[in-house]
């Protein structure tokens, strides 16, 4: 059984986190989860500060400016690259003062290839989806601006072992041929899931290039994740919303965990449904127990093989429910130590 970074019985956050203030949130996130805190995203702030501006913002010599479309590609860096750098530098400022020190894992996120194919447009207003071509350079400049990231990150945190999440709620539609094109009378065609698997392999190759020992996760938080597909394509952990799993996905989970990829579990609500949600720790993971039982996998594997997460980023919580659903993805996960059965 593979050994990840973050030890056993660890909880993190998916990415966004409530309010403007990245010290704020950056305290948050280091005081609240001991094994992987991460760099916390805050699209309140605006646009740039969102993940597909910020993404656009880590390109190589591929620049976005902002419509009232979206995200388009440009010529040269404007307004809306700067202020997307600007951000992510204050966010890291933030990050590196509240980890000195830090040698255990440590999550930073991007989007990933397919997704921001879909949700960037070219110069003419379709999604970059489009072109095959367009999607083939676009992954090249994700993964030169990745390495580019990391490298940033392991320079201000030098002792930290590094995670990368690569967002991709799309991933999905972009294999089933679902993403609309801009008319929205017709849809992109379905990207053929080979040539799909060899971009994220692109992506996450250049990853661990950039530093050594760096593992990565993709994330979905949409019905229907491609469990083989991103286990094949190099993924060392698949997060997901826990609700959305069915019977259906049953073979490919199992296939994963006992292939040694990790299993991030979105088990907690990423908005407070009502006053009793954060009651019973043990309770949030029933799901993932379910699961293992009718999986037929070994008690043993569980708490070493499942990260406990919210469903989905925090943006849309209160500062004040955020808190403390991570600290209840922490106790949550715990449980899993404490009782594996």
């Amino acid at each position: 059984m593979r050994e990840h970074v973050w030890g056993t019985g660890a909880a993190t956050g998916v990415g966004s986190m409530p309010g403007t203030d990245a010290r704020e949130a950056a305290r948050t996130v280091t005081g609240s989860l001991e094994h992987l805190p991460y760099l916390p995203e805050l699209p309140a702030r605006g646009p740039g500060a969102d993940m597909i501006g910020r993404t656009a913002g880590m390109l190589v010599e591929l620049y976005a400016r902002l419509e009232p479309s979206g995200w388009r590609v440009g010529d040269a860096p404007g307004r809306d690259t700067r202020r997307a750098r600007s951000w992510l530098g204050e966010d890291l400022d933030a990050l590196e003062e509240f980890t000195q020190g830090r040698t255990g894992a440590l999550k930073v996120s991007a989007v990933g290839p397919w997704t921001l194919a879909a949700s960037l447009e070219r110069r003419g207003g379709e999604a970059m989806l489009g072109d095959a071509g367009a999607c083939r350079y676009l992954a090249e400049s994700l993964a030169e601006g990745l390495r580019a990231h990391l490298a940033e990150v392991r320079r201000r945190v030098p002792g930290a072992r590094l995670v990368l999440q690569l967002d991709e709620p799309s991933l999905t539609a972009v294999l089933l041929g679902r993403v609309p094109t801009a008319s929205g009378y017709r849809t992109h065609p379905a990207v053929d899931r080979g040539v799909a698997e060899g971009a994220l392999r692109q992506v996450v190759g250049a990853a661990r290039e950039a530093v050594e020992g760096t593992s990565v996760v993709v994330h979905s938080c949409a019905p229907g994740v491609p469990f083989g597909l991103l286990r094949r394509a190099g993924a060392d952990g698949i997060s997901f919303d826990l609700s959305l799993l069915t019977e259906r996905d049953d073979e490919a989970v199992g296939e994963a965990v006992e292939a040694g990829t990790a299993l991030f579990a979105g088990a907690v609500p990423a908005v407070e449904p009502d006053s009793s949600a954060l009651s019973d720790p043990a309770g949030s993971v029933m799901g993932v127990r379910t699961l293992w039982r009718r999986l037929g996998l070994s008690p043993k594997l569980l708490a070493r093989s499942v990260v406990v997460t919210p469903a989905c980023g925090l943006a849309g919580a209160s500062p004040a429910y955020a808190r403390a659903a991570l600290a209840h993805c922490v106790r949550a996960a715990r449980s899993l130590v404490n009782d594996p059965e």
